[in-house]
């Protein structure tokens, strides 16, 4: 048994949540815990602090990107500012150090490093014995996330633990474990079937476009650009939470003749992704990290587009070169790559193939596979360091 857990994420982009979630549900599954608390650690700092991790980033995405890269590169280099962020850090969580005070949880899964970052500062300063774990969420590791006292990461990739080592990180310490999704992600589902529930032509190519979570992208340059198609098809698009978005790619899709063949379904925000995943023959969109993992558990071949600079520019690199993926660059050749790849259907039948060998739908369970040995071997040992909860009287204060 993990004893009292808590998940935490931050919502600075949908992937932590999402991952978040996943592992909350494969804990219940499981019935590993006594407690389980899922929580956006932003919901405890200040609006100010809030603004700056959420809203900011989605700002950046949509307007300048190349500043999200740059600050990538600039920060990727390991202990580079820690005093300063940790103290900045630690200056706008109070309300979540008072939380975990109140909480007093024995393993902490961390989905995002700002927790991971808080929850490393009180175990070196001997306020917390608790089992501190980091899932990356995405293909490769940035410097961000390395915590000097976590007893475990989570990666993606090989290639991920294989950095991890040879920055010092003892190789036992990291678990190759796949990036957790939602559970229903593992469940095979028949395509025709899936198009016949959604409402689907059954026989005609099926192209899936994601906004992710929040609705960010060029969406609406994608759906224009997909206009062109000269091979029937029909172009699923999800647009997430953004109702305005939604609402204007309604307006452009009117525009556009449905002849010779190519038709537009615009959705909202769906927890169905999985059955419109096993409904579609492509997969087109940004590789955030869930949305590649989720892509991947379902064997969908991918076409890149506009990947942020900075994490997604890394993934994208990781699905180019295991043969998943192609990468458009320039939006007015879409419909060209992809009439391509319809007229190659053993490429796609490969893509599909590695894009399954890759994957790891499983990874939830993995992780808690791990941490279970883990917590087992940790109750097993003498305690060297106070647990909170024999100590009650101490307050988690700065």
């Amino acid at each position: 048994m993990l004893g009292r857990v808590l998940v935490l994420s931050a919502s600075a982009g949908a992937g932590h949540l999402r991952a978040a979630d996943a592992i909350e549900k494969a804990l219940r599954i499981r019935g590993l815990a006594s407690e389980v608390r899922n929580l956006d650690v932003l919901r405890y700092t200040n609006n100010v602090f809030r603004h700056l991790y959420s809203k900011a980033y989605i700002d950046l995405v949509n307007k300048a990107p190349e500043v999200l890269g740059w600050l990538y590169d600039h920060l990727d280099v390991p202990g580079r500012n820690e005093k300063v962020r940790l103290a900045f850090d630690r200056l706008n969580t109070v309300p979540f150090i008072n939380f975990l005070n109140k909480f007093q949880p024995d393993v902490a899964i961390c989905t995002h490093f700002l927790p991971s970052e808080i929850i490393s500062w009180l175990k070196s300063e001997k306020k917390v014995s608790i089992l501190n774990a980091v899932v990356v969420t995405d293909l490769d590791v940035h410097a961000m996330w390395l915590c000097r006292y976590t007893e475990q990461y989570f990666v993606a990739l090989e290639e991920t633990k294989v950095h991890l080592v040879a920055l010092g990180v003892p190789e036992s310490k990291v678990t190759v474990s796949g990036i957790p999704i939602d559970p229903v992600f593992a469940e095979a589902k028949d395509s025709q079937a899936m198009r016949r529930k959604h409402g689907l032509d059954e026989d005609r190519f099926t192209i899936l476009v994601s906004a992710g979570g929040f609705g960010v992208g060029p969406v609406e340059h994608i759906i224009q650009a997909l206009s062109g198609l000269s091979r029937p098809a029909q172009v699923v698009v999800v647009c997430g939470r953004n109702e305005e978005l939604r609402a204007r790619l309604t307006r452009v899709v009117r525009r556009f003749t449905k002849e010779p063949g190519v038709e537009f379904q615009l959705l909202g925000f769906t927890t169905e992704m999985d059955e419109l995943m096993a409904a579609s023959d492509l997969f087109v969109g940004k590789p955030g990290g869930l949305t590649t993992s989720e892509a991947l558990a379902k064997g969908m071949p991918m076409v890149v587009i506009n990947p942020i600079p900075g994490q997604e520019e890394r993934n994208s690199d990781h699905l180019l070169e295991e043969g998943i993926a192609i990468r458009c660059n320039n939006l007015p050749a879409l419909a060209y790559k992809i009439d391509r790849l319809i007229d190659e259907p053993g490429k796609l039948h490969l893509m599909r193939g590695n894009a399954l060998a890759l994957g790891k739908p499983q990874a939830a369970f993995t992780i808690l596979d791990r941490l279970d040995t883990l917590r087992t071997r940790q109750e097993a040992e003498p305690v060297a360091t106070p647990s909170v909860r024999k100590k009650t009287s101490r307050r988690l204060a700065y």
